[in-house]
C-alpha cells in the first residue's frame, strides 16, 4: 500500500516540477538602455509618451497576427519602427508624433491587449516582444534616410506603384511580385448593397439605371478614378465609402442589388504582410523580406 501511494505521488509531482522547469510562464521584460521615447495620440485625443520599443510592441501586437511565423514579426517590428522614425522626423513642431488608428499605425495598450487575449496574454505578447528584442533598434534607410515603411494586409498578387496609389513616386517603394497572398482569407470578398443603400453611402442621387465607367487602373488592375452616373470619384473614395477591403474591385448590378467583388486588402504599397508571412513559412529571414518589399534599402539601428 506505502508503495502504491509513492508511486502516485512520483506520478504527480514529477511532471508538475517538469512543466515549473521548462514552460515559461513569466512575461519577458524589456531593459530601457536608452531615453527613446514617442508621442502618441488616441481617438479621444489624449497624448501619452511611451518608451519607444513599448510603442513597437503595441503596433506589431495590433498589426499583425501573433500566429504568424516569426520572421514575419521580425520584419513588422523593423518595418513599424522605421514608419514610427518617419512619422516622428516629420513632426518637431507638432504636439503628437503619431495616431493610434489606421491613420498611422493601429497601436494597443497592454491593457487593451490583456483584455483580447485574456488567458493566452503571456505567451502572445512573449513572441512579439521577442521579435522585436531581435531586432532592436533596427529600423530602414534608403541612401541614409529614413524609410517611409508603409504597409498593409493582402496584395493582389502584387503590390503597388506608390505614385499609382499615393501623389509621389518612392523608389523603394515599387511593385514587387507577392505570390504568397493567395493564402490570405482576406484575398477575395464579396459584398451586396441594395440600390438605394449604394448611392446613400456614395453620396448620389438614386436612379434605376446605374452606369459605371472606369477611367483609370493602376498596373496591377486597381482602380484609381471611375465615374458612377457621371460622378467622377476615385477607387479609394469609392471603396471607403463603401467600407470595401481594396479598389481592385468588380461591380455587379441584379435588380435592385449591387454585388462588389473585391481582391486584395489595404492600399497595395509597401510590405504585405500575408507575404511576409508566407515568404518566412519557406524559410526567408526577416532581412530577405525586408529587401524584397522595400528595394534597395539597408538596416540602420539606434
Amino acid at each position: 500500500m506505502k508503495k502504491i501511494i509513492i508511486i502516485t505521488l512520483l506520478v504527480i509531482i514529477i511532471p508538475f516540477f517538469v512543466v515549473k522547469l521548462f514552460v515559461k510562464t513569466d512575461e519577458i521584460k524589456f531593459k530601457y538602455v536608452s531615453n527613446k521615447i514617442i508621442r502618441v495620440k488616441d481617438e479621444n485625443g489624449n497624448i501619452n509618451v511611451i518608451p519607444f520599443e513599448d510603442y513597437i510592441k503595441g503596433v506589431v501586437a495590433s498589426e499583425m497576427p501573433s500566429n504568424f511565423e516569426k520572421e514575419a514579426l521580425k520584419a513588422q517590428a523593423v518595418a513599424s519602427r522605421s514608419y514610427a522614425l518617419y512619422q516622428i522626423s516629420g513632426r518637431e513642431n507638432e504636439d503628437y508624433d503619431v495616431l493610434t488608428t489606421t491613420t498611422n499605425q493601429v497601436y494597443k495598450t497592454d491593457e487593451m491587449l490583456k483584455q483580447q487575449w485574456k488567458e493566452e496574454y503571456t505567451k502572445k505578447i512573449n513572441k512579439i516582444k521577442e521579435a522585436i528584442i531581435e531586432t532592436q533598434g533596427e529600423y530602414l534607410t534608403y541612401e541614409g534616410k529614413i524609410v517611409n515603411a508603409m504597409f498593409f494586409s493582402t496584395s493582389v498578387g502584387y503590390t503597388e506603384n506608390s505614385e499609382e496609389i499615393f501623389s509621389s513616386k518612392v523608389p523603394y517603394l515599387r511593385s514587387v511580385s507577392s505570390k504568397w497572398d493567395k493564402q490570405s482569407p482576406a484575398y477575395t470578398d464579396t459584398s451586396t448593397y441594395t440600390l438605394i443603400d449604394f448611392y446613400t453611402k456614395l453620396n448620389i442621387a438614386y436612379s434605376p439605371d446605374l452606369n459605371i465607367e472606369i477611367l483609370s487602373k493602376t498596373s496591377t488592375g486597381r482602380t484609381q478614378n471611375l465615374k458612377i452616373n457621371n460622378v467622377e470619384m476615385t477607387g479609394r473614395e469609392f471603396a471607403k465609402k463603401l467600407s470595401l477591403r481594396s479598389n481592385y474591385f468588380d461591380i455587379t448590378k441584379n435588380e435592385n442589388n449591387v454585388t462588389i467583388m473585391t481582391k486584395g486588402f489595404g492600399h497595395g504599397v509597401g510590405m504585405s504582410q500575408y507575404g511576409a508571412n508566407g515568404m518566412a513559412k519557406e524559410g526567408k529571414n526577416y532581412k530577405e523580406i525586408l529587401s524584397h518589399y522595400y528595394l534597395n534599402t539597408k538596416i540602420s539601428k539606434f
